[in-house]
């Protein structure tokens, strides 16, 4: 398990992996080798993870415009275990979801973030807009708390073979945890039932709503007086 005496700083690190995990569009690979560059020269990540990181990032290029978001949305929605759903790994689709995700936006709004309409607070790349917004210790905090989730994404990428495993890895190397793979049971539809385990022991933030189309980030700042 890593462990950190001190949080390195890791605002740039978290805000490109939360846009890795985004839908590739024209947009995101055009700036590719800035994120690149960017997770190389804030190191916040082991080398290793950061060369596994790199051959995603090239492999994302190299693909055609439509195989690269045929791919992304075949990979993170035919499948619960690799949802970016947070809560789709938490609660499903039960009853619950909804006072959670309030919680969990009314986390963000303390932090003087606000989501555009439509936009769901669980969607992991949210939440690391969001942790990328803390002071180092308190994001840090803010991913362990997940990290269990983390783990399960980790390995649904992992058992189908996506270098986007290497993403969820470098989450868990910033939460302090060790990325490793855990079992998990036989994929299933989004739209069937799911058992819920236990998840973000402590913290109020539970529930989901189902995933739907790939979904851009749009935290708000709300003007002051």
């Amino acid at each position: 398990m890593l462990r950190f005496d001190k949080p390195r700083h890791c605002a740039t690190t978290l805000r490109v992996l939360a846009r890795l995990l985004s839908y590739p569009d024209a947009e995101l690979r055009a700036h590719l080798p800035e994120m690149r560059d960017a997770l190389a020269a804030e190191a916040a990540l082991p080398a290793a993870r950061l060369a596994e990181l790199d051959l995603l990032i090239a492999g994302i290029a190299r693909r055609d415009d439509l195989d690269a978001e045929a791919d992304y949305v075949q990979l993170f929605d035919s499948g619960r275990s690799a949802s970016l759903y947070l809560f789709e790994h938490v609660h499903g689709d039960s009853r619950e979801r909804g006072p959670a995700m309030i919680d969990l936006a009314k986390t963000y709004e303390e932090a003087g973030l606000y989501l555009a309409e439509g936009d769901l607070p669980d969607y992991l790349p949210t939440a690391l807009e969001y942790a990328s917004t803390q002071p180092a210790r308190e994001a840090r905090a803010f991913l362990a708390e997940m990290a269990h989730i983390l783990s399960v994404i980790f390995s649904g990428l992992e058992r189908r073979g996506s270098r986007y495993a290497s993403v969820l890895g470098a989450l868990l190397d910033l939460a302090g945890e060790k990325a490793r793979a855990v079992e998990l049971p036989a994929d299933e539809p989004l739209d069937e039932a799911w058992e819920e385990p236990a998840a973000f022991d402590g913290c109020s933030v539970k529930g989901q709503a189902r995933p739907g189309q790939a979904q851009p980030v749009h935290f708000v700042r709300h003007a002051t007086n």
